[in-house]
């Protein structure tokens, strides 16, 4: 029995916080299909790679940027979802610090940051991904880790907080917030330094603790 020939693409979700909003890396693509409009960055497997490496190549390719952490997303296979061919697509997430501009290249004719909440009619099923993207983004903040990689090396209590509510979308009690994550095993490592803003009372600049898992989790409904 013949098997119908189909094609294997990377997409990928790449968020950060930038001037106090969620933001998502899109370029323009220079080619059809959808010639002038946004997309996530990605493309084709080639046939001697894995997933991971595409992606990372789509990206640096695309883009100019490289980022130190991508985990898979889910899979996306709507028979229309491509007009040149069957395509399924392994979307991939990266939640990153502000990053520098990006660089377009290859077949991508711009590449910017752009506010999720303007990220909107984008090729393929791209609106779709985003959105699962997004979602897992503000998941993975209520129990794990993962609100650090938003931050630079140090960072304040404060700073943090202010991730959780830009990601959220929603204000957080600052003083329930701060308990909450202090008092989290191994969320934060204090640096023993501190640092003053806009003349109010210096504040402890913390790292990223060892734990990758939050115990207990950071409910978005109870902070």
């Amino acid at each position: 029995m013949a098997h119908p020939p189909f094609a294997v693409t990377v997409d990928l979700v790449v968020l950060t916080v930038r001037a106090d909003e969620l933001c998502v890396l899109l370029v323009r693509r220079g080619e059809e299909p959808f010639r002038g409009r946004d997309a996530l960055p990605g493309g084709f497997v080639l046939p001697d790679e894995d997933l991971a490496t595409a992606a990372a190549r789509e990206l640096a390719e695309e883009t100019g940027l490289a980022v130190g952490h991508l985990e898979q997303l889910a899979s996306y296979g709507d028979p229309g979802r491509d007009p040149r061919q069957r395509v399924v697509t392994v979307a991939h997430l990266a939640l990153v610090p502000d990053q520098p501009v990006p660089t377009a290249g290859s077949d991508a004719a711009e590449a910017r940051w752009v506010p999720v909440a303007d990220a909107r009619g984008l090729a393929f099923d791209h609106d779709r991904v985003l959105a699962d993207g997004v979602e897992r983004a503000r998941a993975k903040l209520e129990y794990t880790a993962l609100a650090t990689a938003f931050c630079p090396p140090t960072f304040t209590v404060a700073q943090l907080r202010r991730v959780y509510e830009v990601v959220w979308g929603r204000a957080l009690d600052p003083r329930n917030f701060h308990r909450k994550v202090t008092g989290a095993p191994g969320l934060l490592a204090p640096t023993g330094e501190t640092t003053t803003r806009d003349g109010g009372r210096p504040a402890q600049l913390y790292r990223r603790g060892p734990a990758e898992q939050l115990h207990p989790p950071l409910l978005r409904a109870d902070t």
